[in-house]
C-alpha cells in the first residue's frame, strides 16, 4: 500500500519557493485536508502529485522531496519509481476528458461478470510471459556478448595481418580493418580454408615478395658446357699418332735434348747461320741436315695441330674462368624469394664448370706431353666426367623468372600480400566460424524468444479484450450523470476508443462549466475502479473539485466524493471553496478514530495553505488548520479572529497589509448580511443603515474597495501610504461591529482569545 508522509521540499518559481515542511507540522494521515484561498499554490501541489503518480518529472519545478512508505523521492527520480496516485485537477480533465474539443472522453475498462476464469489465464499467460521475457533478455545479452567477442576477435586479426603486411608507399594494407577481414573470412567460409593455407616454406617465400623492392634486370649466361667427348676423341687420336722421319737416336730418347736442338735449329736457319750460336765452333758440313732430317715437315705439321689443340683447350679453360669470376651474376642482384634457388643453380653449374675445368686440363696435360713423345703412340687414360647439360639452363631459368618479376613486380607483390592474407585468415577460421555460429544460434534464441513474447502477449490481450469492456462503464456514468442533473439529457455514448458526450442523442454543443465539471468529476470517481487501478492500495487526490457548481449541485458532488473515495488507501482534498470545505470538514470528524488524543494516531488530518511575504515576494506555507475554522461550521469565525488578531498588532510590515483589505470585506458583508437581512444592494447601501461615525465608515469603505479583489491580491499597484493605515483602519471595522452588536462582538472577541490559548 502507498503511503504518503509529508512533503519534504519544494522549490518551485510560484508562492512554494521555499517550501519546506515545517517540523512541529504532523504528518499526513489517511484522510488530508487543506485549506487555501486561491493563488496559496494548491495548484501546484497537485501537480507535483500527479507527477509523481505519473512517473515523471515534474514540470518548471527546480527541486522536491516526497517522503513515501517512510522513504524520500525525488522530483528527479520520479521516473525510476511507480505509485498507484491519482489526481482530478485541471491537467487531468485535459487530458483525458475534454481532449478534442469538449467532445471525446477517454475509455475507462473494468473487469466483465464471467472474467475470473479468464483473468487466471491470464494470470498464468503472465507468468509465462515474464520467463520469456527473461529468456529473451538472456539470449539478447548472450547475442550482444557475441557479437562483442567476434569484434573484437575481427579487430584483433585484422591489426595482426595490418602490421604483417603494411608498407610504405601506395599499399591497401595499410587501412586493413575489421571489416576487410571479416569479408574474407565469410568469403572462406564458402570456399574452403585448405584452398587457402601454406607451408611455413611457401609463407617465407611470399613474406619474401611482399618485402621486396624493386631490382634491375640480369642478363642471362650464354656459356654453353663443351663436349667432352669430342673433346676427349679428338685428343686421343692425336695421341695415337706417330711423326715418320730420320730419328737420331741420341734425341729420341732425351725429349728435353730434343726440344732444346729443335728451338736452336730453327734459330740458326733463321739466321742462316753455319758456326754453333752456343759455342762458335763451325758445325760439321752436314749436322744442319741430319738435324733437318730429324725435324721434318710431317713433324712441324703435327706439333702444329698439337698446338691447335691445347689452345683450344686453354680457350674453354679461360671461358669457364670467366663464368666464375665475371659472368654469373651476384645472389644480391636477385629477389630475395629467388636468391635460394639461384644458389643451388649456380653450385650446380660450379661443379659441373668445375668437373670440365679439370677434364680439360688433363687433356690439355697429355697434349703438352705428345708434344715432347711425337715419335710414340700412347693412349688416352682418362675418365670422362658425367656433366648435367642443363645446369646453365637452371641458372638462366631463375634470371627469366627474376625478369619477369621486374616486369610484373606490383602485381606480384599484391599477389603475395593477398595470399597471405588468405593464409592468416585461415589461421583462425576455426575460431571465426564458431563465433559467428554463436552470434548465429543467439539470434535464433532471440527470435525464439521474442516470438514467444509475442504470443503470449497476444493470447493476454486477446484475453483482456473478451473480459474488458468500457460500455458497463459508460452506463453507470450515465446513471450517475442522471441523478446528478435530474435529467438524462447528457449522455456518454460508447465508441471503439472511447466515449463521446451526446446531448439528445446528438453530438453536445455548449456544455456549460457546471457540465463540464459534473462530467469531469464523475468520469474521475469512476475511473478509480479502472482495472489498472487498485483504490485499496493507492492514493487519490481532488483539487477544488467543485469549481463552477451551484449550491446544490456541490452538494450533490460531495455525495458523490464521499461514497467513492471511503476505500482509498489514503485521500487529499484541496479546496479554496469553504461549503466543501465544511462538508468535507464534517465527514473526517465523523470517521472513526478521529477524536483520538494523540494526533499522530488519528485518520485524519488539517492543514491550511497560508500565504506569507518576505520583502517583496510571496511565499506560501503549510500548517495546521486553524481551530476555528476547525471547530466552527463558519468561515466568519475564523476571518473576525483574524482581523481582530491584525488589529491588536502593534508593529506590521506593509507586506502583510496586503491581504487584510480582502479578509475585513468579507468579514464586514457577512456580519451585515445576519445583522441587516433586509438592505439590499452593495457593501454602500448596508453601511449606510449602520448608526457610526460617518468619517470612519467612509475610510472604512475606501479601503475596502481599493484594496480587496474578490480572492487574490495585487501586490504592486497600492499606495503604501493607505495601507500604513490598516491597522487603524481595522480597528475602525471593529468598533462598528462592537457598536452594532455588542453581545456578538464580544462573544466573538472570547472564542477567538480561546483560541488564540489553544493554539
Amino acid at each position: 500500500m502507498t503511503f504518503i508522509r509529508k512533503i519534504v521540499k519544494v522549490r518551485h518559481p510560484g508562492t512554494l519557493r521555499r517550501f519546506d515542511w515545517p517540523t512541529d507540522l504532523p504528518n499526513f494521515g489517511r484522510y488530508n485536508l487543506i485549506y487555501g484561498w486561491n493563488g496559496s499554490g494548491k495548484t501546484t501541489i497537485s501537480k507535483l502529485f500527479r507527477a509523481l503518480g505519473m512517473g515523471r518529472g515534474p514540470e518548471n519545478c527546480d527541486e522536491v522531496v516526497f517522503s513515501v512508505n517512510g522513504k524520500n523521492i525525488r522530483g528527479a527520480d520520479f521516473e525510476q519509481e511507480q505509485f498507484p496516485v491519482r489526481v482530478f485537477n485541471r491537467d487531468f480533465v485535459s487530458d483525458n476528458v475534454f481532449l478534442f474539443g469538449g467532445k471525446d472522453v477517454r475509455p475507462i475498462f473494468v473487469l466483465g461478470k464471467d472474467s475470473i476464469q479468464k483473468q487466471k489465464e491470464i494470470e498464468s499467460f503472465k507468468e509465462k510471459l515474464k520467463d520469456a521475457e527473461s529468456t529473451f533478455e538472456i539470449a539478447r545479452e548472450k547475442n550482444q556478448q557475441a557479437e562483442r567477442s567476434l569484434n573484437n576477435h575481427c579487430i584483433d586479426r585484422a591489426l595482426t595481418i595490418k602490421n604483417i603486411l603494411r608498407s610504405s608507399g601506395d599499399n591497401s594494407y595499410n587501412n586493413y580493418n575489421k571489416s576487410n577481414y571479416r569479408k574474407c573470412a565469410e568469403k572462406m567460409i564458402g570456399n574452403g580454408a585448405d584452398n587457402y593455407r601454406l607451408s611455413d616454406n611457401e609463407r617465407n617465400v611470399l613474406i619474401q615478395k611482399h618485402q621486396a623492392r624493386p631490382k634491375r634486370k640480369i642478363e642471362k649466361i650464354t656459356y654453353r658446357i663443351p663436349a667432352l667427348m669430342a673433346y676427349a676423341e679428338a685428343v686421343s687420336s692425336s695421341l695415337n699418332k706417330t711423326v715418320v722421319s730420320v730419328i737420331i737416336q741420341s734425341l729420341k730418347s732425351d725429349d728435353s735434348l730434343s726440344s732444346w736442338i729443335d728451338q736452336g735449329l730453327k734459330l740458326h736457319q733463321l739466321r742462316d747461320s753455319n758456326q754453333c750460336l752456343f759455342c762458335e765452333q763451325i758445325l760439321p758440313s752436314n749436322r744442319l741436315e741430319q738435324l733437318e732430317a730429324h725435324f721434318n715437315a710431317e713433324y712441324k705439321q703435327f706439333m702444329g695441330v698439337l698446338d691447335a689443340q691445347i689452345k683450344e683447350l686453354q680457350s674453354e679453360l679461360d671461358g669457364i674462368n670467366d663464368i666464375n669470376t665475371v659472368s654469373l651474376p651476384n645472389r644480391d642482384q636477385f629477389y630475395d624469394h629467388l636468391i635460394a634457388k639461384y644458389e643451388d643453380a649456380r653450385n650446380s653449374l660450379s661443379k659441373a664448370l668445375e668437373k670440365t675445368s679439370d677434364f680439360l686440363d688433363l687433356l690439355k696435360q697429355r697434349l703438352e706431353e705428345k708434344k715432347k713423345q711425337v715419335f710414340e703412340r700412347r693412349t688416352l687414360d682418362v675418365h670422362i666426367p658425367e656433366i648435367d647439360s642443363t645446369v646453365v639452363e637452371c641458372v638462366n631459368e631463375v634470371v627469366r623468372r627474376h625478369n619477369t618479376e621486374c616486369d610484373d613486380f606490383n602485381a606480384r607483390v599484391a599477389q603475395a600480400r593477398e595470399k597471405l592474407e588468405g593464409a592468416y585468415v585461415a589461421d583462425r577460421l576455426n575460431e571465426f566460424d564458431r563465433l559467428k555460429n554463436s552470434i548465429a544460434k543467439s539470434q535464433s534464441d532471440i527470435e525464439k524468444a521474442s516470438n514467444e513474447v509475442s504470443q503470449f502477449r497476444k493470447q493476454i490481450k486477446q484475453l483482456e479484450c473478451e473480459i474488458t469492456e468500457h460500455r458497463k462503464p459508460a452506463e453507470e456514468l450515465n446513471e450517475d450523470l442522471r441523478k446528478y442533473l435530474g435529467h438524462s439529457e447528457l449522455q456518454l455514448a460508447v465508441e471503439d476508443t472511447g466515449y463521446t458526450i451526446a446531448r439528445n442523442n446528438a453530438p453536445a454543443e455548449g456544455l456549460s462549466e457546471g457540465e463540464k465539471t459534473a462530467i469531469a468529476l464523475l468520469y474521475f470517481l469512476k475511473s478509480l475502479k479502472d482495472r489498472h487501478f487498485d483504490l485499496a492500495e493507492g492514493v487519490v487526490v481532488l483539487d477544488d473539485p467543485v469549481s463552477s457548481l451551484d449550491a446544490n449541485a456541490l452538494y450533490l458532488a460531495f455525495g458523490f466524493i464521499q461514497e467513492r473515495m471511503q476505500n482509498a488507501a489514503q485521500v487529499f482534498i484541496l479546496t479554496h471553496n469553504f461549503t466543501l470545505f465544511r462538508n468535507v470538514k464534517n465527514w473526517f470528524q465523523h470517521i472513526s478514530g478521529h477524536r483520538k488524543k494523540d494526533v499522530s494516531q488519528r485518520p485524519t488530518r488539517f492543514y491550511m495553505l497560508e500565504l506569507k511575504f518576505d520583502g517583496n515576494q510571496r511565499f506560501s506555507t503549510l500548517r495546521q488548520l486553524d481551530p476555528l475554522l476547525e471547530k466552527y461550521e463558519s468561515e466568519y469565525h475564523y476571518l473576525f479572529a483574524r482581523i481582530y488578531r491584525e488589529a491588536k498588532k502593534e508593529n506590521r510590515v506593509l507586506k502583510e497589509s496586503y491581504v487584510l483589505p480582502n479578509m475585513a470585506r468579507r468579514l464586514l458583508e457577512g456580519f451585515l448580511a445576519f445583522r441587516n437581512p433586509e438592505v439590499s444592494g452593495g457593501l454602500w447601501q448596508k453601511l449606510e443603515n449602520v448608526e457610526f461615525d460617518k468619517a470612519k465608515k467612509i475610510r472604512i469603505l475606501r479601503f475596502l474597495n481599493v484594496y480587496s479583489h474578490a480572492d487574490s491580491v495585487r501586490e504592486h499597484e497600492h499606495d503604501p501610504s493607505l495601507l500604513a493605515e490598516a491597522g487603524a483602519v481595522l480597528k475602525d471595522l471593529l468598533e462598528l461591529m462592537e457598536k452594532e452588536d455588542t453581545k456578538h462582538y464580544q462573544a466573538m472577541v472570547e472564542l477567538t482569545e480561546q483560541s488564540n490559548a489553544e493554539a
